[in-house]
């Protein structure tokens, strides 16, 4: 099953170590060209193509595919080469790191509704339809972000053309990596408030699920009800 592939790979990820080494590095912010952004590649590796692979193995070919737009756009930039390899590379695992969890759940609701029901590719993310399925005759698009502190994270926009179908927004909050791995109180009796808070809300309700590495991903329970009402409603 791809599903038990995927959650292998998820948890043999170091994200501790991932995470200390690359996201303090925030050099190159600038938006960037299409030519050189992450998004498609990652689509055609983990779902079109399958290969659950580290991210240093995509970062190589990602800097293998764009090496030339991405030598370019350091020139235009000005940015010294080391900085801007520094800051791209570190900038790319972010990117890298939230997509691999979505296109998880897009796994998980394959698993739920079949997977040949289930589409999700870079012109789908750019309509705010992150998973995309189409079952008995319904299409449903569902946009699903992550909450910060200061609101919605990804990459908001409003798209150009509304696609069809029913449009459910996921909302969820993952508390800081730290608390995590860690969500007992210094001395080891009771848990640290911010995870109380997050298991009451998301992982009691059975919506999420958390990895012994750190990676917060979705179950089939929010996929599950919807295909339950579907089903339901179809009787």
């Amino acid at each position: 099953m791809l599903v038990q592939k995927f959650d292998k790979f998820l948890q043999s990820v170091d994200l501790k170590a991932y995470r200390e080494k690359y996201m303090p590095i925030k050099i190159v912010e600038m938006n960037l060209p299409k030519s050189i952004q992450a998004i498609e590649l990652l689509y055609r590796v983990y779902w079109d193509e399958k290969k659950f692979i580290d991210f240093e193995e995509f970062y190589g070919i990602y800097e293998k595919e764009k090496g030339r737009e991405l030598r370019k756009f350091q020139k235009k930039s000005g940015m010294c080469p080391r900085c801007f390899a520094k800051g791209i590379k570190a900038r790319t695992y972010r990117t890298w790191a939230g997509l691999i969890t979505q296109i998880h759940a897009g796994y998980v609701a394959g698993q739920v509704f079949g997977l040949d029901t289930v589409k999700m590719s870079e012109q789908l993310d750019h309509q705010d339809a992150d998973i995309q399925v189409h079952y008995k005759g319904i299409v449903i698009n569902y946009d699903v972000k992550k909450i910060a502190n200061a609101g919605v994270m990804g990459r908001g926009h409003v798209p150009k053309r509304p696609i069809p179908g029913e449009k459910i927004s996921i909302r969820y909050e993952v508390p800081n990596l730290d608390i995590v791995l860690h969500p007992k109180k210094k001395r080891g009796v009771g848990f640290k408030k911010a995870f109380i808070d997050f298991a009451d809300k998301y992982l009691k309700t059975n919506m999420l699920h958390v990895f012994p590495n750190g990676f917060v991903v979705f179950t089939p329970y929010t996929f599950e009800q919807k295909k339950k009402e579907i089903d339901n409603s179809l009787k």
